[in-house]
């Protein structure tokens, strides 16, 4: 099958990560996550069928965030969860997560079909086992799912909702839970998938309709997509090495988002990334690949 990748916006993201398809808005929102760090905008907003691109500047490191009802925004922000209102740049607190970590920040976050928020945190230094796992329900209130977690990545539900999965970027594995969508709570964690044998690390991840989890390969930059029992089915080469993120967008959610990263320094203690003096040529890019035949799911709002 003949396919296509185009660079959509040449965003020159420091860290282009969390892309979310709205679907009531045909809106793709993103967010550079250490962006605030070289004097980048930290969120990201595309409107395809005009092209207009927004951003916003925060003070603060971002790792994911969730679009609400009221056309507001909940974000996931280094020590807690917020709300963000993109008219008046209002940035609100909802609850710290975390506080006794200072080198944690939370990094990777999605939203369930009962529109909870979950997101979990990342070691700044990317080596010390220290982070949480946590739900943002709609009443506010938060909960501790799991802990013990270098850096999380690409939490996403399979379309019957009886799945859970996460990655733990430098464990090199991805874990899969049973999710129990009327209390959003998970169990009997287990291995789904590895990448221990091949260059790349798991990064954010999204679910097709058929059940397959698509993972953006840090470090790689191959776009694979995963079937239900864990196997390999495809790899698609990108046009660069540091590929973050992935969502499925467009009007007939046919279209696949990716996102990039153009960070060059890395504080990092160990020596996954390759050294260079200045970012790949359309490093930090977002991308835009069509054609393929698959299609996505809605990506829910959260309910809060």
């Amino acid at each position: 099958m003949t396919y296509r990748i185009e660079a959509v916006v040449d965003c020159g993201n420091h860290l282009g990560e969390g892309p979310v398809w709205d679907t009531a808005t045909s809106t793709l929102w993103w967010l550079d996550g250490t962006g605030r760090r070289v004097g980048n905008p930290s969120l990201w907003r595309l409107k395809p069928r005009t092209g207009r691109v927004d951003h916003w500047h925060l003070d603060r490191d971002i790792g994911a965030l969730a679009v609400r009802d009221d056309g507001t925004l909940a974000l996931a922000l280094d020590d807690g969860f917020y709300f963000f209102n993109p008219d008046s740049e209002a940035l609100e607190l909802i609850g710290l997560v975390d506080a006794e970590q200072p080198r944690s920040r939370l990094n990777d976050g999605k939203v369930d079909r009962r529109g909870r928020f979950v997101a979990g945190g990342m070691d700044d230094k990317e080596e010390l086992a220290i982070c949480g796992l946590w739900r943002l329900d709609p009443d506010l209130s938060i909960t501790k799912l799991g802990d013990g977690i270098i850096c999380t990545n690409g939490p996403c539900w399979s379309p019957d909702d009886k799945t859970f999965y996460v990655a733990d970027t430098f464990v090199d594995e991805f874990w899969a839970y049973d999710y129990d969508i009327e209390t959003g709570t998970i169990s009997n964690r287990r291995v789904f998938a590895d990448t221990k044998s091949v260059l790349g690390v798991p990064d954010g991840s999204t679910i097709d309709a058929e059940g397959c989890l698509w993972n953006a390969e840090l470090i790689s930059g191959d776009l694979v997509r995963y079937d239900p029992e864990g196997r390999v089915e495809r790899r698609i080469g990108m046009p660069v090495r540091n590929v973050t993120s992935v969502m499925f967008g467009g009007d007939g959610l046919d279209e696949i988002y990716v996102t990039s990263m153009a960070r060059v320094k890395h504080p990092a203690v160990h020596d996954r990334f390759r050294v260079d003096v200045k970012p790949q040529f359309g490093a930090g890019t977002l991308f835009k690949i069509s054609g393929l035949g698959i299609r996505g799911v809605p990506e829910p709002r959260f309910g809060g």
